[in-house]
């Protein structure tokens, strides 16, 4: 039985929601994905990565001149991640803690590329209109 955690597509009136660890090969073949999202897929991001890339990996390499990041931020793609931390709310107390951030918040911040390796990337998850401003 495949494993499934963190591989699903969801709905709701104004976001598509993705698990995080599904590969882009992946995502093209998966029947809830929308269509534009696989054409934005294939057009673009599959010209700077390969297709067994997983979106958990491919943010912590993305770069802010690279076209897959431009997507992104046009999609308003937001990812949301358990990033170790030392304190929690104030107090220090070393955990996880669940935290949304923006693409450009990812790239090109050190303490997330530094803790990368420990850090669960769960969902990422775009606006329909962010999707529908992308033009293929």
């Amino acid at each position: 039985m495949e494993n499934r955690d963190f591989k699903y597509v969801m709905h709701d009136l104004t976001n598509v929601y993705l698990g995080a660890r599904y590969t882009y090969e992946e995502l093209l073949q998966e029947d809830e994905v929308p269509f534009k999202l696989k054409m934005i897929i294939s057009h673009y991001i599959l010209k700077e990565v390969a297709p067994e890339t997983k979106l958990e990996d491919h943010i912590f390499y993305l770069k802010e001149t690279d076209l897959s990041f431009f997507v992104f931020r046009q999609m308003k793609a937001k990812f949301r991640m358990n990033v170790w931390k030392e304190e929690k709310d104030g107090v220090k107390t070393p955990g996880y803690k669940s935290q949304v951030y923006k693409i450009q918040d990812i790239v090109g911040n050190e303490e997330l590329q530094r803790k990368k390796d420990i850090t669960l990337v769960e969902e990422m998850h775009i606006t329909k209109l962010g999707l529908m401003s992308v033009s293929v």
